[in-house]
């Protein structure tokens, strides 16, 4: 099993109990609204954990609304399917590498809490291309300072000691590179975001 696999398997059932979910909820939504979440839209949620920011998006989103949920860890996404049952989500255990999903079929991406785990940013980045439609969002999202994840993953396991978030000018200029338009590149001590749009042709 991959290294990060094991060990977010191996925190999965302690995970909720390490943040105030419901100041969480309230903090996603304010964000979803920031980023004009549409009710219609599809919305992948990469590295979705145990499902909090899946279920802040099923409240923004209506009736023909989908997200899509992906975790590395098998752990995880069973945690967030017994806390979660709507028929407007799907999960799956897999890699931001390669999605369930097809051409140019999804509206919006948000790698919340987890763009530092996501090893080969240049794969990843054009499979995102390959998924989202012309117009397409992609958002990297942290409700903590760059700093504060930094320290997290410094003292946690040995599988994500090394996964480090770049400050956001770097983030911005590696999708930049990767043919990404950049909306929105900000950081401060309560969070962390950049909004880029799928690259044209």
């Amino acid at each position: 099993m991959n290294p990060r696999s094991a060990y977010f398997d191996a925190i999965a059932d302690k995970w909720d109990g390490w943040d105030d979910l419901v100041l969480l909820a309230k903090r996603m939504a304010a964000g979803l609204a920031h980023f004009g979440v549409k009710p219609h839209e599809t919305i992948v949620d990469i590295g979705c954990g145990t499902g909090n920011l899946t279920s802040a998006l099923l409240t923004a989103l209506g009736e023909a609304g989908k997200v899509v949920a992906i975790d590395i860890s098998p752990r995880m996404i069973e945690v967030a399917r017994g806390k979660i049952r709507d028929a407007r989500v799907t999960w799956h255990v897999g890699t931001a590498e390669s999605l369930p999903v097809g051409d140019s079929s999804v509206d919006r991406i948000v790698c919340f809490s987890v763009w530092p785990h996501l090893v080969d940013h240049q794969s990843t980045l054009a499979e995102f291309a390959r998924v989202l439609r012309p117009g397409g969002l992609l958002h990297i999202w942290h409700l903590i300072s760059r700093h504060k994840v930094n320290e997290i993953h410094g003292s946690a396991g040995e599988a994500v000691r090394g996964d480090h978030l770049h400050p956001a000018v770097e983030t911005a200029a590696t999708l930049t590179a990767e043919g990404y338009q950049v909306h929105e590149a900000v950081e401060d001590a309560e969070h962390y975001l950049l909004t880029a749009s799928k690259p044209s042709g």
